[in-house]
């Protein structure tokens, strides 16, 4: 289902060619629009892709990126569309744009990533490409990951109503955004370094659109069979959650612990819904061990 398209308020900047070469990252016409990314690192490394979650663009990765660089991993990271400076595309927003736009970009780039890394939203797209691409991708580490609730909340249906996508996200859009923002971290100086990266983004006209049009068309909640799915793949997989996450509740630990059966799993105590931003340090040594140990695989 494709939504109307419509700009809220504060939506004050247009997505052009001038803004794209005063921000960073490299750009790639897609099959469903143009995606901002960045392939860094060592040229003879492991590439690992790492996918973002529902509001985040590319700089999120910042911290782990550079954990994986020094550990001799190169990597590929890019902004969802709807974020960060990849295009808002009037389409439905749901798992095959998400999954399209991966495609697409490896194709044109010529790579094929030999690690995946989703947090969140992130993890069901990371999941549903390594499906496709069990034949290329060697592991997969879920951070935090979305869709195990039985349900979507009732403000999705709501959202798939044309004139109540309209009225709700724009009257409420940004307050919706900043209210998600504030649950992601424990610490509230994190919180506000992450909506830095955030905000400006989200002047860019069409944004709350693509929020409001994901919550309405991805499906975020019983996703059970796509778990299995994995599981029975025979990929080696790592599960990691912040105990204290309060956006995909590590009360869901142990069902996930079932429906995936992860190679290796870890709960980090005292930590939210973003390990990979709150503790990147540790989630890349949990990574490069998780691949040492159970695939033989150096960078």
């Amino acid at each position: 289902m494709t939504l109307p398209y419509f700009t809220a308020r504060g939506e004050t900047v247009a997505l052009d060619d001038a803004l794209r070469a005063q921000v960073r990252g490299d750009f790639m016409r897609c099959s469903d629009g143009i995606t901002q990314y960045e392939l860094t690192g060592p040229a003879e490394g492991q590439l690992v892709l790492l996918v973002p979650g529902l509001t985040i663009p590319l700089d999120y990765w910042d911290p782990m990126v550079t954990e994986l660089h020094e550990r001799g991993y190169r990597t590929l990271t890019y902004s969802g569309y709807g974020r960060g400076y990849s295009d808002r595309v009037t389409a439905s927003y749901d798992e095959s744009l998400f999954v399209r736009q991966i495609q697409d970009l490896v194709h044109g780039l010529g790579v094929a990533p030999r690690h995946v890394i989703g947090s969140s939203m992130g993890a069901v797209v990371g999941m549903l490409y390594v499906l496709q691409a069990r034949s290329t991708v060697s592991s997969l580490m879920i951070v935090g990951p979305a869709g195990l609730l039985a349900r979507k909340p009732p403000i999705a249906a709501l959202l798939r109503i044309p004139v109540v996508n309209r009225l709700l996200g724009s009257a409420l859009g940004r307050t919706l955004l900043e209210g998600h923002l504030s649950h992601n971290l424990r610490d509230p100086a994190q919180v506000e370094r992450l909506a830095a990266l955030v905000r400006p983004c989200y002047q860019v006209e069409g944004s709350i659109y693509a929020l409001c049009a994901t919550l309405a068309d991805f499906a975020l909640a019983g996703r059970q069979d796509l778990y299995r799915a994995v599981r029975n793949s025979g990929l080696p997989t790592m599960l990691l959650w912040g105990d204290e996450d309060q956006v995909t509740p590590a009360a869901r630990w142990d069902e996930a612990m079932e429906l995936l059966a992860p190679t290796q799993a870890e709960l980090v105590r005292q930590t939210g819904h973003m390990v990979s931003f709150e503790r990147p340090d540790l989630t890349a040594q949990l990574f490069t061990e998780f691949v040492t140990t159970h695939q033989g695989a150096q960078p």
